[in-house]
């Protein structure tokens, strides 16, 4: 059996210990040749390239003629399966195709795709292969869709041909009959013999293809219309088609979608323009050129030229001038070939169309620019545009069709870095300040909205839902917190955008301290400390800046939460006696109410037994002065845990028992369910573990019934600990890996490392300190960047145990 010239290449290369990188640098080849060659995908290399490989691998002569006769039999096996021949040198092929770029970098996929469609014998005989190839303008669609075409060419012999179509400039596009009669001249018909008619011209240009083997590249195309009469009829030529537009109405095309270089290639692709030492020597700087040129090769390239040409120039000071969004597209080219201008062809293509479709994706693209956010959803986008979503989602989906838009999910788009510069960029000049803040100001109002609609859902007896302003007008479907929660999961780096966008406008900075208070909910459940911590202070600040009184007493209250949660008690109280003079100074006795019971809190856990019960009386007495039912039940909750821990347990069971009557009243379940967490963890401090357990099986009963799976996790907390402090190893064990498998599914990084304390301290009970020490190192690191405290807790625990002491675990009955 013969042996193939693939087959061979691949034996010479491996007994000479080659890669196939290797080899293709001493070749002077492309490593994606040498693959091509060795899986037949290209049969019939060059006399040059067999002489290039030969010379490269040493062979001797024996090995050189049975290499060349190994290639000479695959270019007749070719032959007689296409029914061509190979013409003679000199015989008038046509070699229309542009060069091949020598620094083409990356899309190794895309290629052998491009190349395995492109050169297909067997499969669907009697068929012509074809492939599309689209993306945003400056992704590389010509330079792609060329070098593969090279690669493929000798399954071509009698030529390739190329053809801009000019489908979004420079210049009018080519229509089809001005298409045919220059694809009829490079075969060599006589421009008076061509017929007016288009379908009589494409049926001359396929009478004169038939029988032919050649590869035609129809470039920049600007629909499927453009490019279907320019098609072969007879098998034998392949066709590869770009265009900035989805081109899925070509039927028989393979679909290529060219997305931007990942971060490696573009940094490639920089150091092979703007030098490899250069590159090397500033690594973080090429990546963060990788970064602000979206990707993009045009981009990439028009900087590495830059760069080139102004050898003395760090890269880092290229990185300086980029980072100013403002003049970013014009260091990236000003002329035709610069990416302002390609991007503005697509826009004017679809300005200038006769459809209002088309007109209205052109003008919507300059509102769809203006938010922050890295995404955006059809609703997000239908309060930009002040039109419904029905009306929205076409508009969004022809700019897609266009590649100026990308459909990264259903209902959800996201716009190219570079497009939103230019977007923005038409919004400055084509449109007023108040029109661009009224947009924004719509999508803001939106957020609150949801905002607010998660805080009636999880906090539904809150007085902070009186201060709601008046919603958008369109709210998206939200009947249970868990689906508004995800709501607000799904949009929480566009909303954050959104705010401190709005932090920086005059304009807009009203709408800052009340989305800030509406998302108290939202950060409570997922216990967002630090994020609630930053957006609160702003919130705050603003408020008082404008005088928002009562919203910047709220907030200044809120801000005490995260401190107190990573056990900053000095400072939660200071934030407490400041709201509570805020409150006062407007006479608003439910946000007195609310200090007083946060205060008792804090006091408490700072030790202030006495005050701590003063505190709570304080708020019991205003609460129910106001009516206040929510605060009445935290006060006896307070004051609940008070007697507890001095020793009062009659007086605690009465308090908790009117706390959770309240919660039940209200059907509160989320309230019922923390009454008896609170409940349950004052027992467990106070040494009553079968109350303690008792408390805390209803609490984690109404969470399953919520299906709150982050409060779940705290709650199998204490459970843990109480079963550790009554010495059931086993139970502890199941609950504490219940509660971590729970919170690391939902990505709540502080519980997982507090369960993993708790889990260290049931491993050194059992006198397993290695494990015990390993949980403890795991958690310090995962509570590193979260909680100070927490863990100084772990480091404290790996110090008590370096002697191997063993665990006490009534030594503390939590962390």
């Amino acid at each position: 059996m013969s042996v193939s010239f693939g087959e061979l290449l691949r034996s010479h290369r491996r007994s000479a210990g080659l890669t196939q990188a290797g080899l293709a640098e001493l070749a002077n080849l492309s490593e994606q040749a040498i693959s091509l060659l060795e899986r037949g995908t290209r049969r019939r290399p060059r006399t040059e390239t067999i002489e290039a490989l030969a010379d490269a691998l040493g062979l001797d002569d024996q090995a050189v003629s049975l290499f060349t006769r190994a290639a000479q039999a695959g270019r007749k096996t070719l032959e007689r399966a296409s029914g061509a021949s190979i013409p003679a040198p000199g015989s008038g092929v046509i070699r229309q195709l542009p060069p091949a770029l020598s620094d083409f970098t990356g899309r190794s996929r895309e290629v052998d795709l491009l190349v395995r469609t492109l050169t297909v014998v067997d499969e669907r005989p009697g068929t012509v292969q074809m492939v599309a190839v689209t993306g945003m303008g400056g992704v590389g669609k010509t330079s792609l869709a060329v070098y593969a075409a090279h690669l493929a060419a000798d399954n071509f012999p009698d030529g390739q041909i190329y053809l801009d179509l000019r489908g979004y400039g420079p210049g009018a596009p080519l229509s089809p009959g001005e298409a045919l009669i220059q694809l009829l001249r490079s075969l060599g018909v006589d421009d008076r013999t061509v017929p007016e008619g288009t379908n009589e011209a494409a049926a001359v240009y396929r009478s004169h293809l038939a029988g032919r083997r050649l590869l035609i590249l129809l470039d920049n195309a600007n629909r499927a219309g453009q490019v279907i009469p320019l098609l072969p009829g007879a098998p034998g030529s392949a066709v590869i088609a770009t265009s900035r537009r989805a081109l899925t109405t070509l039927p028989g095309f393979r679909q290529v979608s060219l997305s931007p270089l990942s971060d490696a290639d573009s940094v490639e692709l920089l150091s092979k323009i703007a030098g490899d030492a250069r590159v090397a020597a500033e690594g973080a700087a090429a990546r963060t050129i990788a970064e602000l040129t979206g990707r993009l090769p045009l981009a990439v390239r028009l900087i590495g030229a830059r760069l080139a040409a102004r050898p003395t120039w760090p890269i880092e000071h290229m990185v300086g001038q980029l980072q100013d969004e403002h003049r970013r597209l014009d260091e990236f080219g000003t002329g035709e070939s610069g990416v302002r201008a390609n991007i503005a062809g697509s826009v004017e293509f679809l300005a200038g169309s006769d459809e209002d479709l088309d007109i209205r994706a052109a003008a919507a693209l300059v509102l769809l620019g203006l938010p922050n956010g890295s995404d955006l959803t059809t609703i997000t986008a239908a309060q930009l545009l002040d039109s419904s979503e029905a009306a929205a989602e076409p508009v969004l989906e022809r700019l897609v069709d266009l590649n100026l838009l990308e459909s990264v999910a259903p209902g959800r788009y996201r716009l190219h870095d570079l497009i939103r510069a230019y977007a923005r960029e038409r919004a400055s000049q084509h449109l007023s300040e108040g029109a661009r803040e009224d947009a924004l100001a719509r999508v803001l109002k939106l957020y609150t909205g949801v905002a607010w609609r998660c805080q009636e859902l999880t906090h539904p007896d809150s007085r902070r839902l009186a201060m709601a302003g008046r919603p958008s007008r369109s709210l998206p479907a939200l009947p249970e917190a868990s689906i508004a929660l995800t709501w607000l999961d799904n949009e929480r780096s566009n909303l954050l955008g959104a705010f401190h966008q709005a932090r920086q406008s005059a304009g807009l900075r009203g709408y800052v301290p009340e989305l800030a208070l509406a998302l108290f909910g939202y950060f409570i459940v997922n216990l967002r400390w630090s994020e609630m911590r930053a957006i609160d202070q702003v919130g705050r600040e603003v408020a008082a800046e404008l005088g928002y009184q009562r919203l910047a007493a709220w907030l200044e209250h809120d801000l005490a939460i995260p401190d107190v949660e990573r056990g900053d008690l000095g400072p939660s109280q200071a934030h407490l006696l400041r709201s509570l003079e805020l409150f006062q100074a407007i006479s608003d006795l439910a946000g007195q109410a609310r200090c007083c019971s946060s205060l008792s809190h804090i006091t408490e856990l700072m030790g202030r037994l006495d005050e701590a019960v003063e505190w709570g009386e304080r708020a019991l007495v205003l609460s129910l002065r106001i009516g206040d039912q929510s605060v009445e039940g935290i006060s006896y909750m307070a004051l609940g845990t008070l007697h507890v821990r001095r020793g009062e347990h009659e007086m605690a069971q009465q308090r908790f028992d009117l706390s959770i009557a309240l919660a039940e009243k209200a059907g509160n379940l989320r309230s019922l369910s923390r009454r008896y967490q609170y409940v349950g963890q004052a027992y467990l401090g106070g040494g009553l573990n079968a109350l303690a357990e008792q408390a805390l099986l209803k609490s984690l009963e109404v969470l399953v019934e919520l299906d709150d799976q982050n409060a779940a996790a705290e709650t199998l907390q204490h459970l843990a600990t109480n079963h550790l402090a009554v010495g059931d190893h086993t139970a502890a064990t199941e609950r504490a890996e219940a509660g971590l498998q729970l919170a690391r599914a939902n990505g709540n990084k502080l519980r997982e490392g507090r369960l993993l304390i708790v889990l260290g301290k049931i491993s050194a009970a059992k006198d397993d300190l290695p494990a015990a020490r390993s949980l403890w190192r795991q958690a310090a690191d995962v509570l590193r960047p979260l909680s100070p405290n927490d863990e100084a807790a772990a480091l404290q625990l790996l110090a008590d145990h370096e002697d191997g002491r063993r665990y006490d675990p009534s030594a503390s009955a939590e962390n």
